[in-house]
């Protein structure tokens, strides 16, 4: 199941909940990385289930699966934003991937700067969507706190959090007992198998060769004439291993 990532690469709040035109409601306004327009992201996979254009160009976004909220709850959320300037690429029914940018900062509607309104609520799309609350302002049905709603992580840049904690998705750590998944298509290299050659080995290797030499070694009173049993190709560096007893002569 997909936690609900904060829908704002960079957190700027600059009005919070239960204060101002945001009373009775768990409303906030972030004005993103500066006073321009910035893009907002989907917090998870959803689709649209809304459009309201007659006043700040409002969209709900309701999840296609159950959630996790960071306060421990497992249940599908909706989502509304507004104050995007252009809604017009997005349509009811579209269905948004978590992480796709959808939708914008803007004036549209109450607003004296860019920024985006958002609000969280616990479950599907209900009725119109909102209600009118206690101070006459419009709000999401089944209102949330933000901070038990949304997570953040390292792709989100904190400038101004407005004192608001939220929880922190850990990136996981792969304990190194764990085993690693091989990909098919990577070829496999073995390390080469060396067997120690035997006598035999090399009286009858490929490059043997049992033509007697002329040259003589003197072994007491018997001449024993050296075989011959490799001949370099090429000027190049060789290495020859040796058991004990056994004899080497270089021409």
């Amino acid at each position: 199941m997909e936690k609900p990532i904060y829908p704002s690469p960079y957190m700027r709040i600059t009005q919070g909940y239960m204060m101002g035109t945001h009373a009775d409601s768990y409303a906030i306004d972030d004005a993103g990385s500066d006073s321009g327009i910035d893009f907002i992201v989907a917090p998870f996979t959803g689709v649209i289930r809304k459009i309201y254009t007659s006043d700040a160009n409002e969209v709900w976004l309701e999840s296609s699966e159950p959630v996790i909220y960071p306060d421990g709850t497992v249940d599908y959320m909706t989502m509304m934003f507004a104050h995007d300037n252009d809604v017009s690429n997005l349509f009811v029914g579209k269905v948004i991937n978590r992480g796709e940018r959808f939708y914008e900062e803007g004036t549209k509607g109450n607003a004296s700067g860019n920024h985006v309104h958002m609000e969280c609520g616990r479950g599907k799309f209900t009725g119109s969507g909102w209600h009118q609350n206690s101070a006459g302002y419009w709000s999401i049905n089944n209102g949330k706190n933000p901070t038990d709603c949304l997570w953040i992580d390292d792709s989100i840049t904190v400038l101004n959090n407005y004192g608001y904690t939220f929880k922190r998705i850990e990136p996981e750590v792969v304990s190194p007992s764990e085993d690693i998944p091989v990909d098919d298509d990577t070829p496999v290299v073995e390390e080469p198998v060396i067997e120690e050659p035997t006598d035999t080995d090399i009286n009858d290797s490929d490059n043997s060769d049992t033509t007697n030499t002329d040259t003589s070694v003197d072994s007491g009173n018997e001449v024993v004439k050296p075989k011959l049993i490799f001949t370099c190709k090429s000027d190049d560096i060789y290495a020859i291993e040796l058991k004990a007893g056994q004899k080497l002569y270089l021409e």
